[in-house]
């Protein structure tokens, strides 16, 4: 319990706090991670995910990423938890400057979050590769097989896939806020995934705070570690 005081007074203090969190955020919101063994891959698909989640896996068998994709990538029904709806109320308060995400499910904005920086982009953009229509996640979900555009062009997610490259604009903001925190918590992410992981090094504060079930290889330099869910940490925020 110690660990959640020091976590209260710091956030208390703190008027320049910035948010980064991975899939484990979502996963409290009934959304699985897709890397996680769930027996399914083996009889539904040919491939593991990270392969059909790849861009040269996209361009050769487009029928076969958007049977996966529509399944296990778009959660429609899925409604932020404690830890989105704590994160928003903290913004609204002039605590939180940004939270930066490594997910694509938009429940950081559907809690109400202004301030959102996707480095993996959303499903709830899509856009058309010919024409550069948008097209939103129900367009997708309702489409046969291959979500086609009025023009004829395929219909691309808006999220970055393997063997494509992180937004050059997004990744300098996520530095900028990261660089000038004065608290800095990590949230729900193993802290695997480069170069989103990566980012952690442009923090330069004392009070770098990890929020994870599991441990990560940046336990060792946090300066507070609290191993517990994450809609149940900051959920405190709430009350």
């Amino acid at each position: 319990m110690e660990e959640r005081e020091q976590l209260r007074e710091w956030v208390v203090n703190s008027e320049n706090i910035v948010f980064f969190g991975g899939a484990g955020v979502s996963t409290e919101s009934n959304i699985p991670d897709f890397r996680s063994v769930d027996g399914l891959y083996n009889q539904e698909y040919d491939y593991p995910p990270e392969t059909i989640l790849s861009h040269s896996f996209y361009r050769k068998n487009t029928k076969e990423f958007y049977r996966f994709y529509k399944k296990k990538m778009i959660f429609k029904e899925a409604e932020p938890n404690p830890a989105h709806l704590a994160l928003a109320k903290l913004e609204q308060e002039g605590k939180l400057k940004a939270v930066i995400t490594q997910n694509i499910d938009g429940l950081h904005q559907m809690a109400g979050s202004k301030e959102v920086l996707e480095l993996h982009g959303s499903v709830h953009r899509n856009f058309c590769t010919r024409c550069g229509r948008f097209y939103d996640a129900d367009y997708i979900l309702e489409a046969k097989e291959i979500p086609i555009c009025e023009c004829g062009g395929i219909i691309k997610p808006d999220v970055v896939l393997y063997e494509e490259g992180l937004d050059y604009g997004i990744m300098q903001k996520a530095i900028s806020y990261i660089a000038a925190a004065d608290v800095l918590i990590i949230g729900g992410t193993s802290l695997t995934v480069y170069p989103a992981a990566g980012l952690i090094d442009y923090y330069r504060g004392k009070k770098l705070v990890l929020i994870n079930k599991g441990i990560t290889p940046m336990d060792r330099r946090a300066d507070l570690v609290i191993a517990a869910p994450i809609g149940e940490v900051l959920g405190m925020f709430l009350k």
